[in-house]
């Protein structure tokens, strides 16, 4: 019904930048909250930021605010997460997910995408 495709992932030294995107398809872009999630080696899947259908309202966990950013590109279909100022701790597999119009970090995300790995280096 709606699929995700990550891409932007890589190998980055530590305080670089990276730009993760996130392609859906299947179903109106527009009417889908997104969000981007991580999970590092022998660690949960954890929030990393949420962003509502018209772009308006957007949520961060701690640890990245202030240095990423999430935005949305309706006409392209496509969501964005901006990395800056990378740190070790980043290195993760990042997943887009959509889910309810303005969803919020506890909401429950019903779709995924297969990830894309990030890798910050020291």
């Amino acid at each position: 019904q709606v699929q995700l495709v990550e891409s932007g992932g890589g190998l980055v030294q530590a305080g670089g930048s990276l730009r993760l995107s996130c392609v859906a398809s299947g179903r109106a872009f527009d009417t889908l909250g997104l969000g981007w999630f991580r999970q590092a080696p022998g660690e949960e899947r954890k929030f990393v930021a949420t962003i509502s259908w018209s772009g308006d309202i957007t949520y961060y966990a701690d640890s990245v605010l202030g240095r990423f950013t999430m935005s949305r590109d309706n006409a392209k279909n496509t969501v964005y997460l901006q990395m800056n100022s990378l740190k070790s701790e980043d290195t993760a597999v990042y997943y887009c997910a959509a889910g309810p119009p303005r969803p919020r970090p506890d909401s429950s995300f019903a779709y995924w995408g297969q990830g894309t790995q990030v890798t910050v280096s020291s």
